[in-house]
């Protein structure tokens, strides 16, 4: 039987807590793997190649889009983003599972590529809540502050599109949810529940 891996695809608006959330499951799930995302833009001064990004140059993520190596990518101000298609199916055909936490619209491209995926979706207890944390951040000016707000109203109409809800009040109750969804998704019935009816068969035979 084969026992494939899951890829389980995290996002939401900017202050949901999806990146907090998806470092504690990594620290409480062992055997699960981060998808790394590849970008054409310079590395910070605190980020590590094959660590934070996989930085690449321009030709190189040019190729890769021609050559359909890409699950989903994006041009922000820029630079590109893209999330490769090979580390991911490798390790899910292995029967590991990957975490892949992107934005929306990168999310729906891979929805279109890889259907079977499991699509989670991040939302606060409220806007109001929403907006308390990125004024919480220091790092956005007014301006910048309402432009994330405005696109967070918007971007919740997209969780149609997603199997899964979480609300993420508190932010270990919310990483339970998602350890939650993920057994769920191994105990569902697959094309792979004929070996099992055969192997026990089999079994009763003996």
């Amino acid at each position: 039987m084969t026992n494939k891996g899951l890829l389980i695809v995290v996002s939401g608006p900017s202050g949901t807590g999806k990146g907090t959330i998806c470092k504690q499951l990594l620290n409480a799930v062992s055997d699960l793997k981060l998808s790394v995302s590849a970008t054409t833009r310079a590395p910070r001064a605190d980020e590590s190649q094959g660590v934070n990004y996989s930085f690449i140059d321009k030709q190189q993520f040019e190729t890769m889009i021609n050559e359909h190596e890409l699950l989903e990518y994006a041009k922000v101000y820029d630079n590109f983003y893209g999330t490769p298609k090979k580390y991911v199916v490798d390790e899910i055909n292995k029967g590991n599972d990957v975490l892949l936490e992107i934005d929306i619209q990168g999310a729906l491209q891979v929805k279109e590529k890889y259907p079977e995926g499991v699509f989670v979706f991040i939302l606060p207890p409220s806007m109001k809540e929403l907006k308390k944390r990125i004024v919480s951040r220091g790092s956005e000016t007014e301006d910048s502050l309402n432009k994330r707000y405005k696109s967070a109203t918007e971007e919740i109409s997209f969780v149609r599109e997603y199997n899964y809800l979480i609300i993420n009040d508190e932010v270990d109750m919310a990483v339970e949810k998602l350890k939650a969804i993920i057994s769920a998704e191994k105990c569902k019935i697959t094309e792979d529940v004929e070996e099992v009816i055969t192997k026990f068969k089999e079994e009763m035979k003996c």
